[in-house]
């Protein structure tokens, strides 16, 4: 395993420091061509960290994130660690009540945003009293002091007179809030940096890499980006929202910036491959394509290996929880098989359990829930401590101390070789009609389809105690006109999956909603079947 050229720092803007004193000319941001070095980055994040203490920001506290991706907010990022406190990144398209709820939660007072925003931080500042804006100019909200760019590089940008440590609390993201109360994942410095440290390492990431933040900043896949790239020295290739979601501006920009290491959801890398028009592309600079947060069909996965001969390919897999655990270098995937790739095995220096429903410890080979033991591990959630101990198992150590496992709440076979096979989400296992039924099984069978692009597959309550199976799926361009519809898909997952385990209904859909992070968002789709049932 290659050593990243830096390791070992206290905190992230330690190692930002490190590399403006080692390349202070190597750029540090890049984003449609606009570059930000290494010097510049370390001089402007003081300037963002002393404005901020001038306007009474102490340790801890939490600033919040309000804006679409820019170089501008990323060193805004670095300038709130800077200050010793915690960034708290905002979806920039959330509903207002949505983005209130965690300025009022997480007690925000202090907010970095742009002209976009103006009229949703105007209501903020009206209803919950904020105290400073970045990124607008002064007077832009009358209830509260705003302080533009111009005004912050004019800043003094000496070290401010703060050190930040391992312990400090570096961000909190929360998740998307579809079901439930919205859960803060806190990380200090420490959790942030080992997992970006030993990621760095696994995959050899080097000064000379230009890595993509393809993720929303509050979609913890980023930190692997933005903390990966530090501690490397390397290039972090800002990725517009509107450049991630085109397909054919996505691979433009990878072409344009001189991309070497993709990171993204598998999603993204499958409409990358199917409306991305790649032959019209140079990707030969790409040298890892790094892809998680959900299943990647392997068809699809191998067609992309097909096109993009030169790289290699990593699926990287954790919970926010615990950042990242496990990873597998891709071979190539066996021809004709569709079935899911490993999610592989452990980085360096972690621990995983595989237990039953009361704690016990299963045999490899058998299916269990995974549990992770790793110094990537989350703070805690964000005031909810009675949840963050149950989200943990203590097992003692023999010098007297506990091992502190988090409960994934993901199902899985450990192999023989001691990786791990993706079974699905415990909590996306349910029975209907007395039986139990893994959904993502379900998917897994769609998929395997030679048509079918995307499955989804989610219960509805049948009114009777019970719980119906239904899917959307959509379909390669390639298939249209083909005859390829519902009733043709349910036969197909007929002849793979058990009766009671067959979709009720199977709906063809031009397209799936989507959450904030680019995943099928299940929620929505199991709330229109039932609209559409009353």
């Amino acid at each position: 395993m290659e050593t990243p050229r830096f390791a070992g720092f206290a905190s992230i803007p330690a190692a930002v420091a490190a590399a403006a004193v080692a390349t202070p000319d190597h750029p540090a941001l890049s984003m449609l061509g606009a570059e930000l070095s290494y010097a510049e980055l370390e001089r402007r994040a003081n300037a963002v960290a002393n404005v901020l203490r001038s306007h009474g920001v102490q340790r801890g506290d939490r600033i919040g994130l309000f804006a679409h991706k820019s170089i501008e907010l990323l060193v805004a990022m670095h300038g709130v660690m800077r200050a010793g406190a915690a960034y708290v990144p905002i979806n920039p398209d959330a509903p207002p009540a949505y983005v209130r709820h965690i300025v009022e939660d997480c007690e925000i007072r202090h907010l970095v945003s742009g002209r976009s925003k103006r009229n949703v931080v105007a209501e903020l500042a009206a209803a919950v009293g904020l105290e400073l804006c970045l990124g607008l100019d002064a007077g832009e909200v009358p209830a509260t002091t705003c302080v533009g760019w111009d005004e912050v590089w004019a800043a003094p940008a000496s070290h401010p007179e703060i050190d930040v440590t391992g312990d400090d609390l570096a961000y909190v993201i929360f998740t998307s809030g579809s079901t439930g109360r919205p859960k803060g994942i806190m990380h200090t410095h420490r959790s942030a940096l080992a997992y970006a440290e030993v990621a760095a390492a696994t995959f050899g990431f080097e000064a000379g890499d230009r890595i993509t933040n393809h993720a929303p900043l509050n979609f913890d896949l980023s930190t692997l980006e933005l903390f990966g790239g530090v501690v490397a020295g390397a290039t972090v290739v800002i990725v517009p929202e509107g450049h991630a979601r085109l397909p054919a501006s996505y691979a433009r920009l990878l072409e344009d910036e001189g991309v070497t290491v993709v990171n993204a959801v598998p999603f993204a890398l499958v409409e990358l491959l199917h409306r991305g028009a790649l032959d019209d592309r140079n990707l030969e600079a790409v040298r890892w394509v790094l892809f998680g947060g959900e299943v990647y069909p392997t068809k699809d996965l191998r067609a992309l290996m097909r096109r993009l001969p030169q790289a290699r390919f990593g699926n990287v897999y954790g919970p926010a929880e615990v950042n990242g655990c496990t990873y597998l270098i891709v071979p190539e995937p066996p021809e004709g098989s569709n079935e899911p790739i490993s999610i592989g095995g452990l980085y360096a220096g972690m621990e995983a359990m595989v237990i039953d429903d009361a704690d016990r410890p299963v045999a490899p080979g058998e299916i269990g829930e995974l549990l992770i033991c790793s110094d990537a591990h989350m703070l805690g959630y964000w005031r909810q401590p009675e949840l963050t101990e149950r989200a943990r198992l203590r097992r003692p150590r023999p010098d007297g101390g506990d091992a502190i496992f988090y409960r994934t709440g993901d199902l899985v076979m450990e192999n023989g070789d001691g990786t791990f096979r993706f079974i699905g989400r415990k909590d996306r296992q349910i029975k209907t009609r007395g039986h139990r039924v893994e959904l993502d099984e379900i998917e897994t069978a769609l998929i395997a389809h030679d048509d079918v692009e995307q499955a989804v597959v989610f219960a509805v309550p049948d009114g009777d105690g019970s719980q119906q199976i239904e899917a959307v799926v959509t379909l390669l361009a390639s298939a249209a006109g083909d005859g390829v519809d519902g009733a043709v898909l349910r036969r197909f997952a007929a002849s793979r999956l058990p009766k009671y385990a067959v979709p009720r209904e199977v709906r063809v859909v031009e397209s799936v909603p989507r959450t904030t992070t680019g995943k099928a968002d299940r929620v929505a789709l199991a709330a229109q079947a039932m609209r559409s049932r009353t």
